[in-house]
């Protein structure tokens, strides 16, 4: 088996131009991963096999015609659904009952950002102020988070994007800086400094994914395999950051989590 690795590290213009090096190279099937990766390659070949792991709303996006017949040239695995926002939200509140003003912090040229504010906007109670914090190309974040900082009683919802996800360190050492309490979709922010995270094990789409590979390449294809959601979520708190943060964590908090961190 041969393997062509293309990496973008989060460099657009790479994005712009690896899909047509790897469908000039005619593999059998490209493996990519979150929805800007899946539609660069739409937009080289509508009939290049994909399989794709880390992706929120593929119908939405336009990638699949529904989850149960893609009916295209993609199919893979969800990292998660927009409910899970909703989610966030109510951990948010749970391990810091004092916030009273929720910032998310979101990609809003990306249909996925929209969507999960939506699912918090949906859920969020009267009394609690809603924000958003967008993340474009002026790199004004570090401005946007300390303005909100000014505030009492504040608290992010950090929702995945390109700048989030490839920025761990920088996210929560913003949010513990300001004594923000924060949480995240992946527990990698939460090895990071993060307080309290909650997601799918995003390893697990990259392990199951081989196994339609291999359904391809013996003449599967990908419109007739369905989207599959993730099996697996966790629950990871940071103690060490929930003190320096004046927090108690609830008991029952605790003892819902799939990892503490002291």
């Amino acid at each position: 088996m041969r393997i062509d690795v293309r990496w973008i590290a989060g460099d657009l213009e790479r994005l712009r131009s690896y899909p047509g090096e790897l469908v000039a190279l005619a593999p059998d099937v490209i493996l990519t991963t979150y929805t800007p990766g899946v539609l660069a390659v739409q937009r080289t070949s509508r009939t290049m096999p994909i399989v794709f792991v880390g992706v929120i709303d593929p119908v939405g996006s336009g990638l699949v015609k529904s989850l149960a017949r893609p009916g295209s040239n993609a199919t893979g695995f969800l990292v998660f659904e927009y409910s899970i926002a909703a989610k966030w939200f109510e951990l948010l509140k749970e391990i810091a009952p004092r916030v009273s003003r929720v910032a998310v912090v979101r990609e809003a040229a990306i249909a996925a950002g929209i969507g999960q504010f939506a699912a918090i906007q949906a859920l969020a109670p009267i009394g609690v102020e809603l924000s958003v914090i967008d993340i474009d190309d002026s790199g004004a974040i570090e401005r946007d988070i300390a303005a909100f900082a000014d505030g009492p009683n504040g608290g992010l919802i950090v929702t995945p994007n390109r700048f989030t996800t490839n920025n761990p360190d920088g996210i929560a050492a913003l949010a513990a800086r300001h004594r923000l309490p924060a949480v995240y979709p992946f527990r990698y922010f939460v090895d990071a400094g993060g307080l309290i995270s909650y997601g799918a094990d995003e390893a697990d789409g990259y392990r199951r994914a081989p196994a339609y590979v291999d359904r391809i390449l013996k003449g599967a294809k990908p419109a007739d395999l369905p989207v599959q959601a993730p099996t697996k979520y966790e629950l990871v708190i940071n103690l060490k950051t929930a003190k320096a943060m004046g927090l108690t964590v609830p008991d029952s908090l605790l003892a819902r989590a799939d990892e503490v961190i002291e």
